[in-house]
């Protein structure tokens, strides 16, 4: 696989990087015995936080890599690609 450097990359590491702090702070709530509730809240918020940057990282790969090899493509071709795109922003 070639090597890849888009524009969100170091926004999607910056947000992975707080996940980490997060995650080692949810491990020291459930150390300390801090209420389920609190450490489910928690939890639930890496989850969302993960989401987005998988989300963001799949989406710019698709505007960007896919669209350098669909651009090669006659105008009538292009629709699948077009429609898949579109469906991916439902993920």
């Amino acid at each position: 696989m070639k090597k890849t450097r888009h524009r969100s990359h170091p926004a999607i590491a910056k947000r992975l990087r707080f996940v980490e702090g997060h995650i080692r702070s949810i491990i020291d709530m459930i150390e300390t015995e801090r209420s389920c509730v609190d450490v489910a809240q928690q939890l639930h918020a890496v989850e969302k936080a993960i989401a987005t940057a998988k989300r963001t990282l799949i989406h710019d790969h698709l505007d960007h890599c896919l669209e350098q090899t669909v651009a090669k493509l006659p105008r009538g071709e292009r629709d699948a690609v077009e429609e898949f795109k579109t469906i991916t922003k439902f993920l």
